[in-house]
């Protein structure tokens, strides 16, 4: 499933981003968005959790100073048949983490001070195994082509706006016929539609893998409780201090929404409610 899932974005990246080369360009246009779009594919898939590590200025973690990290992961990483992945720290001291990487052997997990701060060493094994659950299930490359389809999808509309500002008026001073009411139409409504479609893709490929990934963790880490505790910590931590500096198009790689918003923002939110998760993980039985 996670291979359609990559296939569809890469798809729609490059469709999205050819159309409106067309627009803006005719058929040059095209042909220039069509290698634009096959270099970020490319990019997408070899460099993308290199990008986001970088994005969050991610330093690596050594064992000296987090020994409780590294025995849990070896623990879960021994009991799933999984190669130890690269671990990484950002100083905040909001509680939260993230997993990124194209597959086992080239996966990243990625801890904020604050979580080793808050956490029991049970809820922290929970949180880790969700994170190395997104790697067994390799939804973390899913994940780092997400973030960089979204990135893509915003920079479409800045072109697209840019493109209403320069180029609309001057083509109506030459030339009034409908072909360019057209293409000045296009241009706008993809300015305001491309944000809410980088939106929606996040939401296609957040939500359910968030609940498969809670179930993975908790059978690894043997502990259902203790992610379902950790949970509740991380979001009544992110309610009251929300991760600052947080790029929206990454905002499903964390393993609770580092964004907080009003009631009307919550239903178009990467993350399926805690509630939710918290119950079917008091629920399970091992």
């Amino acid at each position: 499933m996670n291979i359609f899932k990559t296939a569809f974005l890469l798809a729609l990246l490059t469709v999205l981003l050819v159309f409106i080369g067309h627009l803006m360009g005719g058929s040059q246009g095209a042909t220039t968005a069509f290698v634009i779009a096959l270099v970020m594919n490319l990019g997408a898939y070899w460099f993308s959790d290199k990008m986001v590590l970088a994005m969050y200025r991610a330093k690596p973690l050594s064992e000296a100073d987090a020994p409780q990290v590294f025995r849990a992961v070896r623990e879960i990483a021994s009991r799933s048949g999984m190669p130890l992945p690269r671990l990484y720290w950002i100083p905040t001291r909001t509680p939260n983490a993230f997993a990124t990487g194209r597959s086992p052997k080239h996966a990243a997990v990625v801890v904020t001070s604050g979580l080793l701060e808050l956490m029991s060493e049970e809820e922290l094994k929970g949180v880790l195994a969700h994170e190395l659950s997104h790697v067994k299930n390799r939804d973390t490359l899913v994940m780092s082509i997400a973030a960089a389809v979204a990135g893509a999808i915003a920079m479409v509309a800045h072109w697209a706006r840019w493109g209403l500002m320069f180029g609309g008026a001057s083509r109506d001073n030459d030339r009034r016929g409908s072909n360019a009411a057209l293409q000045l139409v296009a241009l706008l409504v993809i300015a305001i539609l491309a944000p809410l479609a980088a939106m929606l893709i996040q939401l296609a490929i957040s939500r359910t893998r968030e609940f498969s990934a809670d179930e993975t963790g908790a059978h690894l880490s043997g502990n259902p409780h203790g992610l379902a505790s950790a949970l509740q910590k991380l979001d009544a931590a992110a309610h009251a201090n929300p991760l600052p500096n947080v790029n929206p198009a990454t905002a499903h790689l964390f393993i609770v929404n580092p964004l907080r918003g009003d009631a009307i923002a919550k239903l178009f939110s990467t993350h399926p409610p805690i509630e939710e998760r918290v119950r079917r993980l008091r629920s399970m039985r091992l």
